[in-house]
């Protein structure tokens, strides 16, 4: 059933946090009979999707007897704010999926507790940088349960239509790609801009690439108005008004099936999972998908981040939260997650075996990934330069004074959170 919760007084909502915090993950605090997930569509195809979470709905409730697990499927649209307002309002899931830029702002205002415990007995098992990117101060709050890797796809019929027989790679080969297929009918490059797209998932690999950060090191302010960004702000806007970026990029939400790549209007994709290019290989034709690295600028980057299961500070259901978490970071169910889903294995002792060449590609760029720049304001600061960029991407800003504009507004965030 699905849990509901008074609405507490000041004070007494300080005692629970300060006893949530203390309790949690470490089994002894909460009951074992209701638990409580907020999960994303981490598996491509919904009945797919629906399929996996309902069998571990029956497997956990099968080894745990007398817990009941309620799975609530959740979209991506809308999901930061949805999850913010859930925890801080002190209701919510017991257990949610995040990912690491989101995992600071929590910590910060209280709403995770500390989940070391639930990793303690394989702690050693896993990728070092999939705990650090969802830890703060040395406490680990999420325990990553699948690795995402993205990197470019390529559409190899329409390189071949325009005479390019390498994939581009590089942002020179990008330019130099871009005016022979135009001639061709097509663009170059896809790109999502839309106000639902994750800029890690578009911009922030380009600032990335051209050496640049979106915060200062101590995280005080915002660096993405830098030099490096101004490069990649200005390869970006300039590729988008020569028409090697479609005009489609403005409503794109990162879904291949729904925008240009998909329908074969453009040659390369700029940030894709696996799962993007199995989607490609059954419009395309699987002989016409190649997998390439991330696209290199002053260095080759992609994004690649642990989704973790986090625990709500408020839970009143910790000791079974915590195994739950338990048995998501089981080998068996790493595995099964990673081939229902085409991601890869957090841990060092679990490899997701391959279903194709194409995965296998995507393997090689996990190298390549960074999981972002953390920061309690990550995602609002990421909202406020998304609004700038479509600004600089129509023409009605220059790609300077873009920059500049949500600096300003970021920095005065960043010191009202001080």
């Amino acid at each position: 059933m699905k849990i509901s919760r008074s609405r507490l007084t000041a004070s007494i909502t300080l005692l629970t946090l300060a006893t949530g915090l203390t309790a949690a993950c470490g089994g002894s605090g909460g009951s074992d009979k209701s638990l409580t997930l907020w999960m994303y569509p981490v598996i491509t195809d919904v009945q797919a999707n629906n399929a996996y979470w309902k069998k571990i709905e029956t497997d956990f409730e099968a080894a745990h007897s007398g817990t009941d697990l309620k799975i609530e499927l959740q979209p991506w649209d809308g999901r930061d704010t949805k999850v913010a307002t859930a925890l801080s309002g002190g209701k919510g899931p017991d257990v949610v999926l995040l990912g690491p830029d989101q995992v600071p702002q929590y910590v910060a205002n209280g709403t995770l507790a500390p989940v070391d415990d639930a990793v303690a007995a394989a702690k050693s098992a896993f990728l070092p940088n999939a705990l650090s990117a969802l830890s703060v101060d040395g406490k680990l709050y999420a325990v990553p349960i699948y690795h995402t890797v993205t990197s470019m796809i390529f559409n190899r019929k329409l390189l071949a239509k325009a005479g390019i027989t390498t994939p581009p790679q590089t942002w020179d080969e990008i330019r130099a790609a871009a005016p022979k297929l135009k001639a061709k009918g097509y663009a170059t490059l896809d790109y999502s801009a839309s106000s639902e797209a994750s800029l890690n998932m578009n911009f922030y690999p380009l600032l990335w690439q051209a050496g640049g950060s979106v915060f200062t090191p101590d995280g005080k302010k915002a660096a993405f108005n830098s030099p490096e960004g101004l490069e990649a702000l200005t390869f970006l806007t300039d590729l988008y008004k020569e028409g090697a970026i479609p005009k489609s990029a403005l409503t794109n939400k990162n879904v291949v099936a729904d925008q240009a790549l998909g329908k074969q209007q453009v040659a390369a994709g700029l940030m894709n999972v696996p799962a993007d290019a199995e989607i490609a290989a059954k419009t395309w034709g699987q002989e016409n998908v190649v997998v390439g690295l991330p696209l290199e600028g002053r260095k080759r980057v992609g994004f690649g981040i642990p989704g973790g299961l986090a625990v709500n500070a408020r839970s009143k259901h910790t000791a079974a939260a915590e195994k739950f978490l338990k048995f998501m970071i089981d080998p068996k169910q790493i595995t099964s997650l990673g081939t229902a889903s085409g991601f890869l294995s957090p841990r060092t002792d679990v490899k997701v075996p391959p279903p194709n060449p194409r995965a296998a590609k995507f393997a090689e760029a996990l190298q390549y990934t960074y999981p972002g720049d953390a920061n309690p304001a990550a995602r609002q600061v990421m909202a406020l330069l998304r609004t700038e960029i479509q600004a600089a991407l129509t023409g009605k800003k220059t790609p300077k004074q873009a920059l500049e504009d949500a600096a300003k507004q970021a920095d005065d965030l960043l010191a009202r959170q001080r």
